[in-house]
């Protein structure tokens, strides 16, 4: 057989055969015309060439006979004799036809009648969508638009080869009758395509055109209804399951449970479900998924048990999700029995699975059985690594969180957006900032822009660093900037105590339609608080709920604590208190309490760290705090009693501790700690600055021990606090010039404040100190926070 070719042409080789192809045949005899002449190329293997042929139409009763007239090129009279067409294959989505010579009698050949065969071989051939368009045009030139099945099978290819549902719809269009397979093929590309609203408009033109749906019909419709919550037509789509009888079918139940749990109707899905003569585990899932979009967290969690009564087996997206409502209630023990279910029921941890208990773990705090979990994994992915690095930096473990990056880095594993946003985060609790600009080249800089999630990240780790310049660069830069963006920038700058450019931020974010919420607030009153200004703290607010009707919370009962109680209004913040429509927590108790140390007042301290211990009942600097009151107060069997209580019940007091970052190394000291390689050489360099700074009159304040003592433990020297060491060993290792960045993971206390004051000035050295309460930047002797933290 001579080889197909693409393109119209007879060929003469030296054998008897010959290929022919012409695309207008079919589509001119079908027109009515007995007679036609087809300009076609006849190539005989070198420049001569013919063009003209005759073919005359002799029957067409499902067949073609056709008679070829002789032709003579160039004075060479060439006999064509009785030739037969039959169809060999489909090739470019184009159909092919043949030519044997077959001699004796003249004039004479057979067509075969194309639609037999196109069904079974044209559409086999068809990988791309370019294809798909090749065999359509040939569908259009041979008047097959009534074959239902040919048309059914190629409008399949064209959603499946196609993202762009119009040219399927176009198809569909073309079709003379089409069944209710194709429109049940037209439904299903389109919800395959996430066009719910479309497909939904589909159903309603079937219906109109005669068609009642069946089983395969109502998953697909449900489906769409699911997604686009239409409850009214799949309320209709249950009432016609059950008059057609389908609502027994256990693929059409299962999406009825989907749909109702989907629209909140839990009611109605158990239900469906409790109908259901065999139910599956999708089915279980459906209604767990809804409890959790509901937020009833806890019968979720019953229902799959449930689901284990009745001898189910869960699939791995069934405990993901049951995983999800367990991290939710916080309820470690729930988490820890699914782990040894999954155990039990030899499930494998797959990469899904694994994650998501790692993930689950870490939310609930358990650290060390989220590191058991990762260790087990056999595989890790990008996602994996980032939720170890999550849980550690949200569980106030920086330090391992980078150690865990390292790791991940060793193992030549690139870290996805999220991963960053984890390693952010421990840099940000660090103040490590060569660390976090050195994170934030890995990834590209569009995304920190055009991502919230991570642009917020980066104005976080930079505000907490102290570079709130660099904070607001990346914060104007923004492409799109949602109210968490804001509420970064606005945190950032009231931890700064920079109140002007937070009240000038907050005018902006108003004109540009963003709605503030709770949290913009915080940020808002947080910088009022450090700031001083009481009257713009009130005005706020009282603003949030009589303009902006936004619920106070009980952060917000904090924040006007802590500004009343900084600015020596004690009773007025008190009063605050009392008029809560909440019962207040340990965080605006301590508000006041902060206020009660600033201003020395022993007797309204008693009473607030009576309630923090009711509170906080394993609070170390609670308890040690109101000892020492008790003490100053000459009430030595209180005092005695508070210390008597703490031994019972194992209280131990959690030391002060600061960081340093020096060359991408963070360096953690303790209160009197001498672990460091080169602690000689601090102790050396923290004398020298103590006896420079006596000379220039500075004297250990000893009275902060007593209302400071929950900061650091009262039987060490003042001279040996942690942030003393930390940017003791600053001077030594950073060179003259360079700002000296520290983070200490409590309040500094005012002997500390002092000192560090005189070394700025001794030095000419700037110094960032933040602590959990605002920054001060030292320069020259002075505090940005004016002493008033």
């Amino acid at each position: 057989m001579a080889t197909l070719l693409p393109f119209p042409l007879i060929s003469s080789t030296p054998a008897t055969k010959h290929l022919i192809f012409f695309e207008d045949l079919i589509s001119s005899l079908k027109n009515g015309k007995k007679k036609l002449t087809s300009r076609i190329r006849v190539d005989f293997g070198g420049e001569d060439t013919i063009e003209a042929l005759s073919v005359s139409e002799v029957n067409c009763g499902g067949w073609l006979e056709l008679e070829l007239d002789s032709f003579e090129p160039y004075g060479t009279k060439l006999e064509i004799g009785s030739l037969r067409i039959v169809w060999a294959r489909a090739r470019f989505g184009l159909g092919s036809y043949t030519f044997f010579h077959g001699g004796g009698v003249a004039g004479k050949a057979i067509v075969m009648n194309v639609s037999i065969d196109i069904k079974a071989r044209l559409i086999q051939a068809i990988t791309s969508f370019n294809q798909v368009k090749h065999v359509h045009a040939r569908i259009l030139r041979l008047d097959l638009l009534h074959d239902n099945y040919l048309l059914n099978t190629l409008l399949k290819s064209s959603f499946n080869l196609n993202d762009d549902t119009n040219y399927s719809r176009l198809l569909f269009n073309q079709i003379q009758e089409p069944n209710d397979y194709v429109w049940n093929t037209l439904i299903h590309g389109l919800v395959s395509r996430d066009h719910f609203k479309e497909s939904i408009k589909c159903f309603y033109s079937m219906r109109q055109n005669g068609f009642l749906p069946h089983y395969f019909t109502f998953p697909l419709v449900l489906k769409a209804c699911t997604r686009v919550l239409d409850l009214r037509l799949g309320v209709e789509l249950h009432t016609i399951m059950v008059k057609a009888g389908y609502d027994y079918d256990a693929f059409v139940k299962t999406g009825l449970v989907c749909f109702y749990a989907k629209c909140g109707r839990l009611d109605d899905a158990c239900k469906v479900l409790d109908e259901m003569p065999e139910k599956n585990p999708v089915s279980w899932t459906a209604i767990i998924s809804g409890y959790i979009e509901e937020r009833r967290f806890t019968e979720a969690l019953d229902v799959f048990k449930r689901l284990l009564s009745m001898n189910l087996r869960p699939d791995s997206f069934t405990l993901v999700k049951i995983l999800s409502a367990c991290s939710q209630l916080g309820d470690l023990k729930n988490i820890e029995w699914l782990d040894e279910c999954i155990t039990t029921l030899k499930i494998t941890k797959n990469i899904f699975l694994g994650t998501a208990l790692v993930d689950t773990y870490a939310k609930c705090g358990s650290m060390e059985k989220a590191h058991a979990t990762f260790d087990q994994m056999l595989e890790k992915d990008a996602v994996t690594w980032g939720a170890m690095i999550q849980g550690y930096a949200s569980n106030g473990k920086p330090k391992e969180a980078l150690d865990i990056f390292y790791k991940m880095k060793n193992n030549n594993l690139k870290p996805d957006c999220y991963t960053i946003v984890g390693v952010l985060s421990a840099c940000s609790s660090l103040g490590a900032l060569e660390l976090g600009e050195w994170a934030r080249g890995l990834i590209d800089k569009n995304m920190f822009l055009h991502n919230p999630i991570v642009g917020t990240a980066l104005i976080d780790m930079y505000a907490k660093c102290g570079k709130m310049n660099s904070a607001l660069k990346v914060f104007k830069e923004m492409k799109e900037k949602d109210v968490i963006v804001w509420n970064a920038a606005i945190s950032g700058l009231g931890m700064s105590g920079q109140p002007k450019v937070i009240s000038s931020l907050f005018g902006q974010m108003y004109k540009l339609g963003v709605h503030p919420d709770g949290k913009t607030f915080i940020g808002v009153l947080c910088g009022c608080t450090h700031a001083g200004l009481v009257d713009d703290g009130r005005r706020f607010f009282y603003d949030m709920k009589s303009f902006f009707s936004l619920d106070h919370e009980i952060e917000h009962y904090g924040c006007m604590v802590d500004l009343l109680g900084r600015s020596g209004l004690l009773n007025e913040a008190h009063d605050l208190i009392k008029s809560m429509p909440m019962e207040p927590n340990a965080i605006v108790w301590g508000a006041l309490l902060s206020g009660c140390r600033l201003h020395k007042d022993t007797e309204l301290a008693e009473h607030v760290l009576k309630k923090l211990i009711e509170l906080e009942p394993l609070n170390s600097g609670n308890y040690v705090l109101l000892s020492n009151i008790f003490s100053a107060n000459h009430k030595w069997e209180e005092s005695l009693n508070i210390r008597s209580q703490m031994r019972e019940k194992g209280i131990r007091k959690i030391p002060g501790c600061c960081w340093i970052e020096v060359d991408g190394v963070v360096h953690e000291f303790r209160v009197g700690d001498t672990s460091h390689p080169i602690s000689e050489r601090i102790y050396g360099q923290l004398s020298e600055l103590n006896r420079e700074g006596k000379q220039m009159g500075y004297v250990e304040r000893t009275e902060f021990v007593l209302f400071d003592v929950e900061d650091e433990e009262k039987e060490h020297f003042l001279g040996c606090h942690s942030e003393k060491l930390a940017i003791a060993f600053g001077l030594i290792s950073t060179k003259p010039g360079e700002v000296i960045r520290v983070v200490k993971n409590m309040r500094v206390c005012g002997d500390c404040h002092v000192a560090i004051k005189l070394y700025s000035k001794i030095t000419g050295r700037e110094i960032v100190l933040r602590d959990n309460s605002r920054f001060h930047s030292f320069i020259d002797g002075s505090c940005s926070c004016g002493d008033y933290w």
